[in-house]
């Protein structure tokens, strides 16, 4: 018995140990490699390195170990790419393998679970949602719809300025205007104080934006939740989501209610009501839409209505008010863009028609070079490996967590000439600029210049943002001079950002506009 058992160990010791052999063989012949990785300390990995402006952080990392690397972000471990091939790769080649997001308990929280857009998981039901959003949200026809309400907006924010004395603070006109255009394109109205001025979303799209910003310690080091708690975090968080509720509840209701009391044509119906006629159809926000295939349910609604509030108030804000401070500090790029806007629009002192932008292409520079030097998501909202795969040769495990940094890729001066530089000409294929950039635009077809990001998650809100970007900022600079208040010189203009989920500019932006007379 005992000689028969030896033998069974010797048998199954050859065995294992040609099983052994043979992985070994394998693994030399085939090695898998890993993204370089970036050292950190224990439980917090990276964590600490990110700092206040983590897209400015992670671009210094990347100059010291590669346009492709791994942080592990307390539990976490993370992808980032900073290269237009690595981009190219993750956003375009293997689309499908980065489609998803990872959870996010502030998503969760404040975008009811995560049932819209922007931050659900990549499904059918994403899929779907998706497709309202192309499809009734944001098609062309919608967005040309909505065109007489930009001029109106515009107008109001014009005339705000003429009725003001001496300097004024722009950074909160333009919440106003903001808040406004969207509030009466998703909402149906605008949500105004008693007094007539300011919006009642301002300062809680300000907080949402810097909440959603930051890095809740529950999502990377579970066992220190505590932390979110002990913070504030968890507090205003809830807070914010409760405020949210109430509001989508009122402006479902009122929507509701004109329903009840007068036939809607489908040429005014907003968001809201477009949203509400396709979920309407359910018997009990669950069922399927027989009419369309289209299944909504109230979650779904908000979320979406709150997807289209979020990205065109905060993205629309930031980007202007950085337009203007680089105009500023580069007076002869506002002499330039002014006197093609006032050509193009002439003497006769109306509202600026949409389709006068057709002719300014020099303003649709400055637009383009003000997103490249400051895009508003310059992380890109971060996508999640839904299967074990490659990027530039690299093992990605299944649930890696990516971020691509476009910010970083936008200001690589092995591709831009004169990166940091505000160059408009570079968009216009004039000048010594070298990058030749003058063909690109906002798709995401080249990666070097991703400002909304590309493929499947890409922001299908383009064509909205732009045309409402040139309207105002066309508007702004032909009806008035700007300078800076006080006798204070262009080069005090701040520049300073903070981080959130759109990046901002820190200080308001206080200028002083002199009418101009044609």
């Amino acid at each position: 018995m005992f000689y028969q058992s030896s033998q069974l160990v010797l048998v199954a010791s050859w065995f294992l140990s040609f099983v052994f052999c043979i992985r070994w063989i394998r693994s030399k012949k085939s090695p898998v490699r890993h993204p370089p990785a970036v050292p950190g300390l224990p439980v917090f990995g990276n964590l600490h390195q990110l700092g206040s402006l983590p897209h400015r952080s992670l671009r210094a990392l990347a100059e010291k170990h590669g346009p492709v690397m791994v942080l592990r972000l307390g539990r976490v471990h993370t992808v980032v790419v900073s290269s237009p091939a690595a981009a190219q790769e993750a956003l375009k080649t293997r689309d499908l393998a980065f489609a998803s997001r990872p959870d996010s308990s502030l998503a969760d929280r404040l975008f009811y679970l995560s049932q819209e857009m922007a931050f659900s998981k990549y499904g059918e039901p994403w899929r779907q949602m998706r497709r309202i959003g192309v499809l009734h949200l944001l098609s062309q026809k919608q967005v040309h719809s909505f065109r007489k309400v930009r001029e109106e907006e515009a107008a109001a924010l014009v005339a705000r300025i003429r009725a003001a004395s001496g300097p004024v603070n722009l950074s909160d006109l333009i919440i106003d205007f903001t808040n406004d255009l969207i509030c009466r394109v998703a909402l149906g109205r605008t949500y105004a104080d008693a007094k007539g001025r300011g919006s009642q979303l301002g300062a809680l799209f300000g907080e949402f934006s810097e909440v959603m910003g930051l890095f809740p310690v529950r999502d990377y080091i579970p066992w220190l939740a505590w932390i979110d708690w002990l913070s504030g975090l968890d507090g205003r968080a809830r807070k914010i989501g409760l405020e949210l509720d109430a509001l989508f509840e009122k402006v479902i209701a009122e929507h509701r209610r004109r329903k009840l009391t007068a036939k809607i044509n489908a040429d005014d119906m907003d968001l809201v009501d477009i949203l509400l006629s396709l979920g309407d159809s359910n018997d009990d926000d669950d069922a399927a839409s027989s009419s369309a295939n289209i299944s909504l349910t109230m979650d779904n609604i908000k979320g979406i209505i709150l997807d289209m509030v979020v990205a065109g108030t905060d993205t629309t804000k930031a980007t202007l008010e950085w337009a203007l401070a680089e105009l500023i500090r580069h007076p002869e790029e506002m002499a330039k863009v002014q006197e093609e806007i006032r050509r193009v629009v002439g003497p006769r002192g109306e509202e600026i028609r949409e389709e006068a932008l057709e002719g300014m292409e020099r303003l649709k520079a400055v637009l383009k070079e003000t997103l490249r030097l400051h895009p508003p998501g310059p992380l890109l909202l971060p996508r999640e490996s839904m299967k074990t795969t490659e990027l530039q040769g690299y093992h990605v495990p299944k649930g890696t967590r990516v971020f691509v940094n476009v910010w970083a890729i936008a200001r690589d001066p092995t591709l831009w000439d004169k990166a940091e530089e505000f160059q408009p000409e570079r968009f216009l294929g004039v000048g010594d600029s070298g990058d030749d950039a003058g063909a690109l635009d906002f798709k995401g077809s080249d990666f070097r210049y991703l400002p909304f990001g590309a493929g499947r998650r890409g922001c299908p809100g383009i064509g909205f943002a732009t045309v409402a970007l040139e309207v105002v900022l066309a508007s702004l600079l032909y009806y008035f001079d700007w300078e800076m208040p006080d006798g204070m010189s262009s080069e005090e203009m701040d520049m300073d950002e903070v981080f959130g989920l759109i990046v901002q500019k820190k200080s308001s932006v206080i200028l002083q506009g002199r009418p101009f007379k044609a």
